[in-house]
């Protein structure tokens, strides 16, 4: 594995130099305007990644003031309470996706959110206090308790709400495959072990957020 400068380096020869670099990443969010994020932007932002996962997004995100609606604005308490009833209704209205399995995750992730609420005071809590060195862990606890927020659907959500996140893009993949990390999608506890280990030892070494450092390495590939 190299050290990240030389990464950085790669990238940078790709992209027109350091400055050009730079100006590709994006910042996360600090953690107290995280905090500040309102529960039912959370059960939003879940949704829209969940029904645009394996679909066109733009026409999702033109369907999107149609979901705000029809979903009365992704009130978590209300959602939490949803029904069978709510489902056959819901099937049935026009201006939205007709995908059961979808539109069930919005109750279950409505159940999710209610319960980090309870427990941390907000759901914005919960993240705003996620750690890099727990976050492959912290990942996966996101993909057995939220609701169809696995492989890479999860990890975007992250990344829109300013979450300090790492995508396993394809490009980031195969940076990860070229540098002896892990060979594909990790999804065993030893590949998220090493995945850690070497996010921890770039962090580290650059003092970059994830974000960046998965911006970075997907750069250096594509």
């Amino acid at each position: 594995m190299r050290s990240f400068r030389e990464i950085e380096a790669l990238a940078a020869e790709r992209k027109g130099g350091a400055d050009a670099l730079q100006a590709l990443l994006s910042t996360p969010l600090p953690s107290r305007e995280i905090a500040k994020i309102p529960d039912d932007r959370w059960l939003s932002a879940m949704t829209k990644c969940i029904f645009q996962a394996g679909f066109n997004w733009q026409v999702i995100e033109r369907k999107w003031d149609r979901f705000e609606e029809v979903f009365e604005n992704f009130d978590v308490p209300r959602w939490s309470m949803m029904s069978d009833e709510d489902l056959d209704r819901l099937l049935k209205t026009k201006g939205i996706i007709a995908n059961a399995a979808k539109i069930r995750a919005v109750g279950a992730n409505a159940r999710f959110l209610s319960e980090l609420s309870h427990r941390y005071g907000s759901a914005g809590a919960h993240f705003s206090d996620w750690k890099r060195e727990q976050y492959c862990a912290n990942l996966r606890a996101l993909q057995k308790n939220g609701a169809r927020l696995g492989g890479r659907t999860g990890q975007i959500f992250l990344r829109r709400m300013g979450v300090d996140a790492l995508i396993f893009s394809p490009d980031v993949l195969k940076a990860l495959s070229r540098e002896g990390v892990v060979a594909r999608m990790p999804s065993s506890e030893k590949d998220f072990a090493a995945v850690q280990s070497a996010i921890d030892t770039w962090a580290e070494e650059t003092g970059r957020p994830l974000t960046q450092i998965s911006q970075i390495l997907a750069l250096s590939v594509g």
